[in-house]
């Protein structure tokens, strides 16, 4: 008896089992997959990274493996662009007829859900598909508000030169960071911005440049050429001093164009002080003119002045679009700046008193000539070789630093073959570390309150300020820039306003010609001249003037060169309006 009953027991145990076996297979029979993919929109239309995406299938998370870099909490993120792909083994009876329901969630972001319907889905090869595109509204949370003000406290620093701007940049983005790592692992509100997303803010395009630019410049001043050009500056002129300064202003804003004009002041200035020495008037009365024409000569190309290197690489911009849209305006701009130095240094340059010319210019021959030709020769040759692949990168789609680093490298290993450059020297002294520094940290700094969405919410400010009229818009930029740079550094100005002016050319009618990108490098380049801090080519000119014992104070600097500012950003306005 016990026997049959244990042998039904089996029995039954067995045809559950096999009923289940049934079951199962029929259910793994009937899966099917879900492949979603789109991308989690900011309310500019521009793609979120680092949001976190959760998946809930009837009510309950489903955990798929994850498509996309890792946030700093993990799971499903989207990448860089805001883009997203997932892929879910799923019933189909659970597509078809079940709940599928996203959430999106990043600091600074309102929680946005989204229900997936049957109609959104596409089915193809027996796969189901399902686009999405969301627009997620920001938030002003602790992550805002902690980015906000650590960023205007590091400009404060910055711009006033409370404390070096490399250590006030690098002060503000570790600061940053540390927040978004302890703070904001606990309570995901005060993440501010990931690590991944830090390195991804920094142009290397602008850092290669600038780095191939220093090193190229670097060797070039070994060969004195500089130097000689000053000489043969005067030799022109031949002791007239208003042809002097036109020819000094001429040749200043030429080399500014094409290298740094900080260097090219660096290396003139000197020079300039001994011969408005021996004409016996106020070195001043030359260096101003020289410092103004080195601000308007940097802003005709795009590897002229800082502002214009940043603007070119995040717009895209060629070296012939600068040229073209803004050398015109500049060359009229150093018209007008000649007749104005004539007008207010005509009294102090009428004091020259010039006894032997032809002696004193075989002082200047005798004392500032080549001292390396064959270096010089091949220095030229592949400056020249540089300036044609900048004319050209537009055409060849590569980015200007390649063609800096290519001249650099190449007349680099030229220099140390040759033992006619010192290595530890030029690495040391010619390549501005700290400059280059600078840009990483502020890059990281602009990076950050851009995705807490400060510069969405100054972006919506310009847009209404302007009422979306073009010539506001110009207008605005222009001036606020040319204003603004005149008192603060121009640096990370313009890098705080290009997200800004991006989103501004995308959403104002007429915008598309570029013309928001022309107010901008024009309005940070010639604002640059307002004040004696307003770029870093007056302060190097001034300090060494001070140090030889020729000194200006601020506002006897402003008193002349604010009112030529507002006289060149006019031009310029008049130009933007007329030609755009």
């Amino acid at each position: 008896m016990k026997r049959g009953l244990l042998f039904f027991v089996l029995l039954l145990f067995l045809a559950v089992a096999a009923q289940a076996s049934t079951a199962e297979k029929a259910f793994q029979e009937d899966l099917a997959r879900l492949n979603i993919f789109g991308r989690i929109l900011n309310p500019h239309k521009k793609g979120v990274p680092d949001a976190e995406i959760k998946i809930f299938v009837n009510g309950k998370e489903f955990h798929p493996p994850a498509k996309g870099h890792a946030a700093h909490g993990g799971g499903l993120t989207t990448e860089f662009d805001g883009s997203f792909q997932v892929e879910l083994e799923l019933p189909r009876e659970v597509i078809t007829k079940g709940s599928i329901e996203l959430e999106i969630f990043k600091p600074s972001y309102q929680k946005t859900f989204l229900r997936l319907k049957p109609e959104d889905f596409a089915l193809k090869d027996g796969e189901y598909y399902a686009k999405i595109e969301i627009i997620i509204p920001r938030v002003k949370g602790p992550a805002f508000w902690i980015a906000t003000v650590v960023f205007v406290l590091a400009y404060v620093l910055i711009s006033f030169e409370l404390l070096h701007r490399t250590l006030a940049a690098m002060l503000g983005a570790s600061i940053m960071l540390l927040i978004s790592y302890t703070l904001g692992t606990w309570n995901p509100e005060y993440h501010i911005l990931s690590y991944e997303s830090a390195i991804h803010s920094i142009d290397m395009n602008v850092i290669f440049l600038l780095m191939g630019m220093m090193i190229i410049v670097g060797i070039l001043k070994n060969t004195g050429v500089f130097q000689w050009c000053a000489y043969k500056c005067y030799q022109l002129a031949r002791g007239n001093v208003i042809i002097l300064s036109i020819i000094l202003m001429t040749f200043t804003a030429v080399a500014s164009a094409f290298l740094d004009n900080v260097t090219t002041m660096l290396l003139l200035t000197p020079v300039t002080i001994e011969i408005a020495l021996s004409l016996g008037i106020n070195p001043l009365s030359l260096l101003i003119p020289e410092i103004l024409a080195s601000n308007i000569g940097g802003t005709a190309t795009l590897i002229g002045d800082p502002p214009n290197i940043m603007i070119g690489s995040y717009a895209g911009l060629t070296f012939m679009d600068f040229v073209k849209n803004l050398a015109p305006v500049c060359i009229i701009s150093m018209v007008v700046l000649f007749f104005y130095t004539k007008f207010v240094y005509n009294r102090e340059y009428g004091r020259a008193k010039v006894e032997d010319i032809q002696a004193f210019i075989e002082k200047l021959r005798q004392e500032y000539r080549i001292t390396d030709s064959s270096l010089l020769t091949f220095g030229l040759l592949i400056m020249g070789i540089v300036v044609l692949m900048f004319l050209l990168h537009g055409v060849l789609h590569m980015e200007v630093s390649i063609a800096a680093l290519f001249g650099a490298s190449v007349l680099f290993t030229y220099g140390l073959v040759t033992k006619k450059v010192d290595l530890l020297h030029l690495i040391e002294k010619d390549i501005e570390w700290p400059t280059l520094l600078f840009f990483i940290f502020l890059f990281i700094l602009v990076g950050a309150v851009e995705d807490v969405g400060l510069l969405d919410m100054i972006a919506d400010w310009v847009f209404h300020l302007s009422a979306g009229s073009l010539v506001a818009a110009v207008c605005l930029i222009l001036w606020v820039s040319a204003i603004m740079s005149a008192f603060v550094d121009n640096i990370p100005f313009t890098a705080t306003m290009l997200p800004i002016t991006a989103y501004l050319t995308k959403v104002i009618p007429g915008a598309e010609s570029g013309v928001l990108w022309w107010a901008l490098a024009l309005g940070a380049c010639f604002g640059g001249n307002g004040t004696m801090i307003g770029a870093s080519a007056n302060v190097v000119t001034l300090g060494i003037a001070e140090a030889a014992g020729h000194r200006i104070t601020f506002f006897g600097f402003m008193k002349v060169a604010f009112i030529y500012m507002i006289l060149s950003v006019g031009i310029a306005n008049v130009w933007l309006l007329i030609f755009y």
